[in-house]
Formats: C-alpha cells, sequence, structure tokens
C-alpha cells in the first residue's frame, strides 16, 4: 500500500516537473516561440492550399553525376496527406523493359540496385520538406529550436535539431513579410549516422501565395546517389 502511494506521489512530482520546465522553456524564449508559431502556421495553411493542386514533378537519378534515370509524374495530395504521384508516360518504361543486350542488362540491373536506396532518400527529404506542425511544436518544447544570426532583413533562420532523427539538423530560411519558408538545408540520415543524406530545397510561391517545393537535391553520401526533383506547372483542381 506504501509502496503504491510513493509511486503515485513520484508520478506526480515529475508530471509537475516536467509541466514546470516546459512553462519556464516557453517564457525564456518568447522570440523563437514566436517564429516558430509563425513556422507552424504557415505549414499548416500551406499544407491545406496544395491539397487543391495539381502539378509535374521531374525525378532525376545520379550516381556519381552520371544520370541513370529521369522520369516525370503527375501529382496530387492524397487523403492522407501525402503526394501521389501517376507516371506522365508510363509506355516508355514498358518499352525501356523490353530492350535486350548484355550492356543494357547489366545497366538495368545496376538501376535497380539504386532504385530502393534512391526511394528510401526521397521519402526522408519529403519528411522534411513538408513540415509538420505537431514535429515543429515538439522541438520547440524539447529545447531542439534556435534562431541562428545572418540572413536577409524581414527574414529569420530557425535552426532544429532532433526533428526527424536523433541528431539530424535542419535549418529553414522563413521571410516574416511573405509569411513563407523560402529554402531548407538538412543533415539527416538512413538507418545510421554513417549513411548520411543532406538535402537542399528552395521553394516559391504561386500568385494566391501557396508555398511550394521549386527544386529539391537529395545527396547519398555512402553511395554517391544523387535524387534532383524539379516541380512545376502547378495548376488548381
Amino acid at each position: 500500500m506504501n509502496r503504491s502511494l510513493h509511486s503515485a506521489r513520484y508520478l506526480q512530482i515529475v508530471f509537475f516537473t516536467t509541466v514546470i520546465f516546459t512553462c519556464l522553456a516557453l517564457a525564456q524564449n518568447p522570440e523563437v516561440q514566436q517564429r516558430v508559431a509563425a513556422v507552424k502556421q504557415s505549414a499548416a495553411m500551406n499544407k491545406q492550399a496544395l491539397s487543391h493542386y495539381t502539378w509535374q514533378e521531374q525525378q532525376t537519378v545520379s550516381i556519381k553525376g552520371d544520370v541513370k534515370k529521369q522520369e516525370s509524374f503527375q501529382v496530387q495530395m492524397g487523403p492522407d496527406g501525402k503526394p501521389q504521384k501517376t507516371p506522365l508516360d508510363p509506355q516508355a518504361a514498358t518499352d525501356s523493359g523490353r530492350k535486350h543486350g548484355l550492356k543494357h542488362k547489366v545497366v538495368e540491373k545496376k538501376t535497380e540496385e539504386y532504385k530502393d536506396y534512391a526511394q528510401e532518400m526521397a521519402d526522408l527529404a519529403r519528411s522534411y520538406v513538408q513540415p509538420d506542425p505537431q514535429r515543429l511544436q515538439e522541438a520547440f518544447q524539447q529545447g531542439n529550436v534556435a534562431i541562428a544570426s545572418g540572413g536577409a532583413p524581414n527574414e529569420v533562420q530557425l535552426v532544429i535539431k532532433n526533428y526527424v532523427k536523433p541528431g539530424d539538423s535542419m535549418t529553414l530560411r522563413f521571410d516574416q513579410a511573405r509569411k513563407a519558408i523560402q529554402s531548407m538545408q538538412i543533415q539527416s540520415y538512413l538507418e545510421k549516422p554513417s549513411d548520411a543524406v543532406n538535402i537542399s530545397a528552395q521553394l516559391s510561391q504561386l500568385p494566391d501565395g501557396t508555398n511550394h517545393v521549386a527544386n529539391m537535391e537529395v545527396n547519398g553520401q555512402s553511395k554517391q546517389l544523387t535524387v534532383a526533383v524539379r516541380n512545376s506547372n502547378y495548376q488548381k483542381m
């Protein structure tokens, strides 16, 4: 009975201590809190706005600078908030699979070896370049958000640590006047830190103010593989 009482009191102490430290962190970082709130609001509104658009994506996969594959897709956001892609030239993919010859088979095998790796990189990149308001709030509450010095007028740079994975880092350039993210620089990894992935994204605004990733480059260091993405031709549905 006494042990249960002590355990309950201990849990209460832990709970209230956590609340107190969280409140102190919020009170001690009003500027960071304000900037994070602006980015969260922008990300939430932008995600909703993009759900009403369809656009074209060109994806280029290169190994050691040598282009191995280039594909184009029609894209729109699905009900789960994730992009749904339809190949724009499925016939070309079918025709390429009918080619014969030893050289072609060697190239095809090499391409397939890196296909899953490239897809993992692209999926990882999307978890960063579509900022999640809840994750941003959690990072702030855990003291993992800081304001970096420098930048253009009306611009703030937020450096966020441990956002998706332990030890990762994401730097956002946010235009306070336009209320939009301008660019993102991310250092992350796949299964382990030695399998480093660097991500660079440039964002643009549509006429109605909707923000989107215009260009993105994802570099897998261990395999010297690069996935370059270019988005264009945004149309309202």
